[in-house]
């Protein structure tokens, strides 16, 4: 049942929907990630990963927010369910345990380049779709292509 209707054609909402939707699981998943390596970090650079780590929190979970705002604008019921999450996410499992600096960054470097490239291919299945939920992609994709430039720069020699 739709109980939001939004301004697309069936068609396009679906489409819209369902980039919004993998989208979704792939930031809350992605704040998972950050969390998880910011608790177990160790090393000489504990102290900048650490509040590094804490802005990718943020910013991802921010973005999490808007776009499943904007699923739910186009009459389409976002699920962040934690078992949605572990069954359709796509995100790089982050190790257990303690991690050191240099392993983190190359994790979240890793990451955020997996990321990156789903969300472009969906910047383009959008184009001819719903250019509303294109620029909000493409709003995402810059900062988390700024993210992602701040963790290769950490482990540059």
């Amino acid at each position: 049942m739709t109980v939001i209707t939004g301004p697309l054609p069936e068609k396009d909402r679906e489409v819209a929907g369902s980039a919004l939707q993998a989208t979704l699981v792939d930031l809350l998943d992605l704040s998972l990630v950050a969390k998880q390596a910011h608790w177990n970090l160790y090393g000489p650079r504990f102290r900048s990963v650490h509040l590094q780590l804490d802005e990718v929190v943020t910013a991802a979970r921010t973005f999490a927010d808007t776009v499943a705002e904007r699923a739910a604008a186009l009459g389409v019921s976002p699920d962040g369910r934690a078992a949605t999450i572990a069954d359709t996410s796509n995100v790089p499992a982050f190790p257990p345990g303690w991690t050191k600096d240099a392993d983190v960054v190359d994790a979240l470097v890793h990451t955020f380049s997996a990321v990156i490239e789903r969300v472009r291919g969906r910047v383009d299945e959008l184009g001819p779709v719903d250019a509303v939920t294109q620029d909000l992609l493409i709003g995402l994709t810059a900062e988390l292509e700024k993210q992602s430039w701040m963790f290769q720069a950490e482990n540059r020699a």
